[in-house]
Order: structure tokens, then C-alpha cells, then sequence
């Protein structure tokens, strides 16, 4: 699947991958409601509508929406664009499967960017700024029988998810994990990241991890 990735956009990455490749385990059918939340340049959304899924993808940045799109039509791949800000534009809408690679990366200040790249990854003091909100508003999007996935790192609290998941009701499980260096964002944090005892000293990699959960049928 070709994409374009333009300047300022998340481009598919390992966390990515790692999200598609648990995607495409889930057997989705014809018709299925898919929600991509924070989609970058579709990959995700796009995997998705590769089986016949009715597939909304959602970014806080139109940039990104914008390339999804075309990403779409340049691989013959329908997908609804939606503006806003995580679940907000489908309040009330129910979904067969919401798989989400949201902002995870802990930074110093809990100001989160309004625009620029590091709107991609940055995610507050603990890298759970968003996820928290996912975790408390995805369960009540699923349809009975629907499927969560959520991607993101070891340093943000996968233990922390998949309680929170449960405790909104959620069967919850890690069904994905894959190691990986620290690219460049990840590296230039990594001393203020021993300081705060995300890693040990001298760690330059993180887990990724999916958490997937599943709303009783």
C-alpha cells in the first residue's frame, strides 16, 4: 500500500505496523463499522477498508485528514474523514471495531502542542494524557461484541490500560508486543526519562504493546 506522507503528518511506524497486524487478526466483515482515532496518513483506516469495513477516521489535524483521504483514493480505498478531537465527531455512534495509535510519548509539560508534528506524539507528564480518555470513552462507542485495539509504549502504562479497560467493562488482553530502539524523539528524552524512573539508566528501547478489549455481546 502506497502513502503519501507529507511534512507534519505521523507517518506509519512500527507502533503502526505492530496495530495493523493485530487489526488483521480480528476477521472483519463487509459492512462493519470501523473507527480509526487519530489517523495520520490512514494506514490504520485504510488496512481496515481493505476488508469491506464502513471505515470513519478521525485527527485532530486536517493535514492529516487531508491525507488520508487522498491516501484513500490513491489506493481505491473509501474512508470517512471526520474532524475533532478523539470521539467527540461520532458521539452516540457505535462501532464493530475502534483501533486507535494515539499521542503516548512522556514530555515534560502538560501543555499539550496545538500544532506541529510533536501534536503526534506528545502526551503529558506520565504519556497518558489521551490514552486516559480513550480508555474512559472507546468502551462506550463498541457495539456488544466490539473490539478495542489500542497500540502504545511500554513507558505509558500497559498495565495502567488494561485496567482501566476492564474496569469500564472490557475483556482485556496484550495480544501484540514488539521491542524497538528509541528513534530520535524517544532518544533526545531518554536522561529525562531515567530521572523520572521511566527506564533504567543506560535503556535506549521500549516495548510496544496492543491492548485489546472487548465489550460483552
Amino acid at each position: 500500500m502506497w502513502l503519501l506522507k507529507p511534512p507534519g503528518v505521523y507517518r506509519a511506524q512500527e507502533d503502526t505496523d505492530l496495530l495493523i497486524s493485530s487489526l488483521s487478526r480480528e476477521h472483519l466483515r463487509e459492512g462493519d463499522e470501523v473507527l480509526d482515532i487519530g489517523t495520520g496518513t490512514g494506514a490504520v483506516a485504510l488496512a481496515a477498508a481493505g476488508t469491506g469495513a464502513r471505515v470513519t477516521a478521525i485527527d485532530v489535524s486536517r493535514r492529516a485528514l487531508a491525507t488520508a483521504w487522498v491516501n484513500g483514493a490513491l489506493n481505491g480505498r473509501h474512508i470517512h474523514v471526520r474532524h475533532g478531537d478523539l470521539l467527540d465527531p461520532v458521539r452516540g455512534r457505535l462501532f464493530d471495531l475502534i483501533a486507535s495509535n494515539p499521542p503516548y510519548v512522556p514530555t515534560a509539560g502538560d501543555t499539550l502542542p496545538t500544532h506541529g508534528a510533536a501534536r503526534a506524539w506528545d502526551a503529558g507528564h506520565d504519556g497518558r494524557a489521551l490514552i486516559d480518555r480513550i480508555c474512559r470513552d472507546a468502551p462506550r462507542g463498541l457495539a456488544p461484541g466490539g473490539v478495542l485495539l489500542l497500540v502504545h509504549s511500554s513507558l505509558s502504562g500497559v498495565g495502567a490500560s488494561c485496567r482501566a479497560l476492564s474496569r469500564a467493562g472490557l475483556r482485556t488482553e496484550v495480544v501484540a508486543r514488539h521491542r524497538i530502539p528509541f528513534g530520535p524523539v524517544m532518544a533526545a528524552r531518554a536522561v529525562w526519562f531515567e530521572k523520572q524512573g521511566l527506564i533504567a539508566p543506560g535503556v535506549r528501547h521500549e516495548e510496544l504493546a496492543v491492548i485489546r478489549g472487548v465489550r460483552p455481546a
